[in-house]
């Protein structure tokens, strides 16, 4: 779901439309991974709004939503940028080079793992294997996967989405 096409009052009503399923079941919080998997589809990350109102109409305190959140590694607890590039840190890709190209991509877009950059552009975080070891190291942005690359070319990757982003605005 395209998150920035949506106002965060229609993504407020989307979320409560969806949560109406939940309203009279008993233990709805059983369902509580798959409701925090929509809200995050909906919100690009779990809002906390959304999760005050989970929570209201779940009738559980956002205190548990909260410790459900934090433990899965796969929910982002902050927005994040409009371009998300993760970085390869698998076998082969490291053994390449990967972590240099993070350390870079830190240092150019000054921000460490699960941050997002000053312009809001770029978030940055880690994975452990995209699937394109021939190309390594790799890293992907928005999907698509990016090969072969050296802290050179990686930051003019950047630089040439930065110049697109620009133009945007």
């Amino acid at each position: 779901m395209e998150q920035s096409i949506l106002t965060e009052k229609e993504k407020l009503n989307l979320l409560k439309e969806y949560l109406q399923q939940f309203k009279n079941i008993p233990r709805a919080e059983s369902n509580l991974i798959i409701i925090l998997h929509k809200l995050q589809d909906i919100y690009g990350y779990l809002d906390i709004k959304a999760l005050e109102e989970v929570g209201n109409v779940l009738r559980i305190p956002t205190s548990h939503i909260w410790g459900v959140a934090t433990f899965y590694h796969h929910f982002k607890l902050r927005k994040p940028g409009k371009h998300i590039i993760s970085v390869c840190l698998g076998t082969a890709c490291y053994i390449k080079g990967a972590n240099e190209i993070f350390l870079t991509l830190k240092d150019e877009l000054k921000i460490g793992k699960h941050g997002v950059s000053e312009d809001g552009f770029f978030s940055l975080e880690e994975a452990r294997c995209l699937g394109a070891c021939s190309l390594a190291p790799v890293i992907m942005i928005d999907g698509k996967i990016y090969g072969n690359l050296t802290t050179k070319n990686v930051l003019q990757i950047i630089k040439e989405i930065r110049k697109k982003e620009e133009k945007k605005q």
